[in-house]
Parts: structure tokens; sequence; C-alpha cells
């Protein structure tokens, strides 16, 4: 059993801040997409390119070449596009992703405005004053026809709205309030940039200890997951293996939680590959990475986007407990030192 090098957990905590401090609603990723092309540069033995759809796609030559590997996390993360201008001067919004409207009431946003700036708003209940609607703000179903953007600009119209370079299609990111504490880190926007940082960090550790895998592996570091195809295409021919990174959800009926890396047995598609979960699972017993093994009713994966897009290989998922996922999130770092272990066990056997 070859040992696990140490992971630098300054290397990694610092990637996952810089990662959350860059939105990307799905859709509009190129910024997060360029920083990790800078941090892929740092590693010159790794041949990357970005695909058609903007993904970024990254190789490393191991020991074998017996059976092509691959790992994708995505980068994507939940968000709205603007749907409508209202005649009040305020937005009516499209969700980009699956979230409750309440998870984002409240919450700061900044409108990727057509005409090149970034205009700060907050996303409210049409009837957000409790002196003046009280009863609508208690009992009001939080929906599109019901939320909106308040812009800090002057605006009162449609017309005064336009004049400020937003139109229809402007992304809209929400504010991550990321935090760290006690060994927590409090953020939205964890799914799936805790992920990232996981495989970076794995990356690092095994360069670090002059270390290679054991097959030729792919990395895929997809951009549209949270719309359900992130990675159903950029994967080289002859792949036989594919690991999707991603968050393990916290919750009651659930064995996963915030301190443990978890497999993922199965989701709201159905069972992954058994045999290769199955080794997933006795490599973390073999390297004694404590763990959760859990079944997510309401879940789907970038590794299902490849199956169902007609990729012939074995998938399975592995990833960092998650607590109130797709709201205002948090994980520990024993959760992702746990992945980073897992992840690196996976490329050296």
């Amino acid at each position: 059993m070859i040992k696990l090098p140490d992971i630098d957990q300054g290397f990694l905590t610092t990637l996952l801040h810089d990662l959350l401090a860059i939105p990307s609603p799905t859709g509009h990723t190129e910024e997060v997409i360029g920083y990790l092309e800078g941090r892929l540069a740092e590693f010159p033995f790794l041949n990357f390119h970005k695909t058609t759809k903007g993904a970024l796609v990254a190789n490393w030559t191991g020991d074998l070449k017996t059976s092509l590997r691959g790992l994708t996390a995505h980068v994507d993360t939940l968000g709205a596009m603007v749907k409508e201008i209202k005649s009040n001067g305020r937005l009516k919004l499209s969700q980009l992703g699956a979230y409750a409207w309440n998870t984002i009431e409240g919450e700061g946003c900044t409108v990727f405005a057509s005409g090149g700036d970034l205009v700060r708003g907050t996303i409210l209940l049409n009837k957000a004053s409790a002196h003046v609607h009280s009863k609508e703000v208690s009992t009001t179903e939080r929906s599109a026809d019901t939320m909106e953007v308040r812009l800090d600009i002057v605006t009162r119209s449609l017309d005064e709205t336009l004049e400020e370079g937003i139109e229809v299609g402007d992304f809209v990111a929400f504010d991550t309030r990321t935090e760290s504490n006690r060994g927590f880190i409090r953020s939205r926007h964890l799914d799936d940039k805790a992920s990232v940082a996981c495989v970076l960090a794995a990356v690092q550790a095994l360069v670090s200890a002059e270390l290679q895998p054991a097959q030729d592996t792919v990395f895929h570091f997809s951009n549209y997951e949270e719309v359900g195809h992130g990675a159903a295409a950029g994967f080289p021919d002859g792949l036989k293996e594919l690991v999707a990174v991603d968050m393990a959800a916290v919750g009651t009926g659930q064995t996963s939680d915030e301190f443990h890396a978890t497999l993922c047995v199965k989701d709201s598609g159905g069972p992954y590959h058994h045999g290769l979960s199955q080794r997933l699972r006795s490599l973390a017993d073999e390297y004694q990475i404590p763990h959760k093994v859990d079944i997510y009713p309401y879940y789907g994966s970038d590794g299902e986007a490849f199956w169902r897009a007609g990729g012939d290989v074995a998938v399975a998922l592995i990833g960092p407990g998650v607590d109130a996922s797709h709201n205002y999130e948090r994980t520990h770092i024993d959760a992702l030192i746990g992945t980073t272990k897992w992840i690196m066990a996976y490329l050296l056997n």
C-alpha cells in the first residue's frame, strides 16, 4: 500500500475561499474557469484545454495505460437570470438550478448588466415591509412571481433600469457570505466548489510527494452541472471509470454529516456502479479514511449526465458532507480532508 502524502491544509482552504469569491452561476463561468486554468498551469505535467462548451479538461499521465480514469467536479453554481424588468424598475428572476425561493430571500446579489457594469441589489418579497404588508409578509408563498430584485440604483421605472444597462437575460449571482470558524466553512455554493478544491489539493499533495496516478487520468471541471448536462461531453475515448466528486447532502434520515466524506450509492437516477463503489469503500477502509455511505432521493450528478449521454463507463460518487444543501451551506475541514485523502487513494491504486 502506497502511503498517502500529507495534505497542505492551507492550500486547500485558500483555494476554496478563492473559488467561492468568484461568482459563477451556471452559464457565466468564464472567470472561474480562467482562475482554474491559472492554478493548473502550476503543474506543468498537466495538459489541459477548454471544451467548446466551456468546461476545463486536464490530463495526467499515469504509471499504467490499461484503464483510463476520470474525475469530475463542477464549478457552476446556483443563480438566476433577469426574466423581466418590472414597471417599478425592479427585476423578476428566472432560476438557474433547483432551489426554493425562500432560501434566497433577503440575500444580496450582483447583476452582470449587459451594459458592462456590476449592479448590486437585494432579493426580496415584492411586499416586504412588515409595517405596510403585515399579513402578506407572513403568508405569501415565495415564488418567481412574488420575489424581486431591489436594485441599488435610482430607478422607479422600466426605462430607468434599461438606462443603467440592465436587460432581460443578464446573469445574477448571489452573495456567498463565506466565513470560516473553528474548522467550519459556511458559505453559499460549497456545492460544488468544496469538491473542486479537494481535487486540486489531492493533485498538489501527490505532486509535492513526487507521486503520480496509477493510471492515466482525466480531470473534468464542468460548468453546467446545476442544469443537468455538465459532464455529458468532454471525455476522451476509452474512458473506463468516472468518479464524480460532489457534495454529500446532510439531513434527517441521512447517514451523512459535515465531518465525513461520503460515498453515495444511489440517488434519483438510481444506483451507481456497484463494483466501483465497493472498490472506493475498500480503499477508504484500507487507508483508514473515516467515511459514510448514503442514498439521496432528490439528487443527481455529472456522472449520471455522462451516463445519460451514452457514456459506457463505471460511475461512482464521493464528496464532503454539506449541511443545508442549495441553501446557506456549511461543511467542516474534516470532511474536506477526508475527501481529499479518498481522491488520492483512488488515484494511487
